[in-house]
């Protein structure tokens, strides 16, 4: 039976990744227009379509939306120190949705939850069906969620090879815990000032 594998994009955390990735040099169009996000999501976009040796037979783009999240309603310190969206970003938007869909590439999001809420559902949901499942992204967090067949794949950037984290990666880089599911208890002793928390 041929591997079944999913690639799972975290697409906020990989825009931000891209466009800060060239913050010192921004990419500028002929038109004025910042093209640093686009440029590197579609650069992440090629190389897991065209030259990861895992080939995708599946591939999700997974969103917030613009909204408050069910976890910001019950928690309003939750992300209140966050500085809102770049506007080069906000403006790269609907450039990236429409890339997906020339890509043929579904696009996820569901009200009141993150992105990391659907990557997190569907990936336990995969595993179960017989899928190897990759997490695009490089936010830690997602640590907790790696498994016998759950991985993240942190993309490569600059001169940084793209990683693969499974449950031995994860468990040497958080300090040699025994078990993923541990990244919970560490993240909840450390706090995490992005979250406010």
């Amino acid at each position: 039976m041929a591997d079944k594998n999913l690639f799972l994009l975290d697409s906020f955390a990989l825009i931000y990744r891209a466009h800060f990735a060239f913050m010192r040099n921004p990419l500028i169009n002929s038109k004025g227009f910042n093209v640093s996000a686009i440029t590197g999501f579609a650069n992440t976009l090629h190389d897991l379509l065209h030259t990861e040796k895992t080939k995708p037979t599946h591939i999700v783009a997974c969103f917030d939306t613009p909204g408050p999240t069910n976890r910001a309603k019950k928690y309003d310190f939750y992300k209140a120190n966050r500085e809102a969206m770049p506007e080069d970003i906000r403006a790269s938007i609907p450039y990236i949705r429409n890339m997906l869909k020339a890509f043929d590439i579904p696009i996820l999001e569901l009200e009141g939850f993150e992105a990391d809420d659907i990557v997190g559902t569907i990936a336990k949901q995969a595993e179960q069906d017989g899928f190897k499942v990759y997490m695009v992204t490089p936010d830690k967090d997602y640590g907790q969620l790696v498994s016998e067949n759950i991985f993240m794949y942190v993309p490569a950037r600059g001169a940084k090879k793209r990683e693969i984290m499974g449950v031995e990666e994860i468990k040497a880089k958080w300090g040699g815990i025994d078990d993923p599911l541990k990244v919970i208890d560490i993240l909840s002793m450390m706090g995490d000032a992005s979250d406010n928390i």
